[in-house]
């Protein structure tokens, strides 16, 4: 009987202890610690990112998304994953419906909806990678280092964001063959 009961506490508190760990903000959205609150200008965000020596991840959600939720309540907080996105990372979250204005870096000003769909971002959520210089006058779209389009898992996770840190877009290897690769090792492990 107290074992049946340690079995369903664990299913019933375990789940609501985990998603008490991410606050969500008036819009809806989630808010970790390492989101930065920006004025959504990506030319000063890549500037202000470059100048702490971190790479510019731009993290576009909508309000009741699940695979949002996933992400945030099960693969940010992977100890892997936090730490490298609090090392490595500064990243901008971008509302889907919402209403805040963006500077692109093109210099067009439009409302995060707008944007996103001049962006051509359909699904959430969605993380576009910058590089460290965007040649003047071209929007994201033209100059994401990566995308990655909804939710994934520990391991993809991880290997994106290592990836993109270690310039992977600049080399031979398709993203596909370093995931293959570096996930042999890491199931080996």
């Amino acid at each position: 009987m107290l074992k049946n009961l340690l079995l369903i506490l664990a299913f019933v508190v375990a789940p609501l202890a985990a998603s008490a760990e991410v606050e969500m903000g008036e819009d809806g959205l989630h808010k970790p610690t390492w989101l930065r609150d920006t004025f959504l200008d990506m030319r000063e965000d890549l500037e202000e990112a470059n100048a702490l020596g971190l790479r510019l991840a731009i993290i576009v959600e909508q309000r009741g998304c699940i695979y949002c939720t996933k992400m945030h309540n099960e693969v940010f907080p992977i100890p892997e994953i936090d730490a490298m996105i609090r090392d490595n990372y500064y990243f901008v979250q971008i509302n889907m419906f919402g209403d805040l204005e963006v500077t692109d870096f093109d210099g067009e000003v439009m409302i995060e909806r707008d944007i996103v769909k001049k962006w051509g971002v359909f699904f959430t959520p969605t993380t576009l990678f910058l590089p460290e210089e965007v040649p003047e006058g071209e929007g994201l779209p033209q100059v994401a280092a990566s995308v990655m389009p909804g939710a994934f898992g520990k391991w993809m996770t991880l290997n994106m964001l290592t990836w993109v840190v270690e310039h992977g877009y600049d080399t031979d290897e398709h993203f596909q063959k370093y995931h293959a690769r570096m996930f042999a090792i890491q199931r080996n492990q």
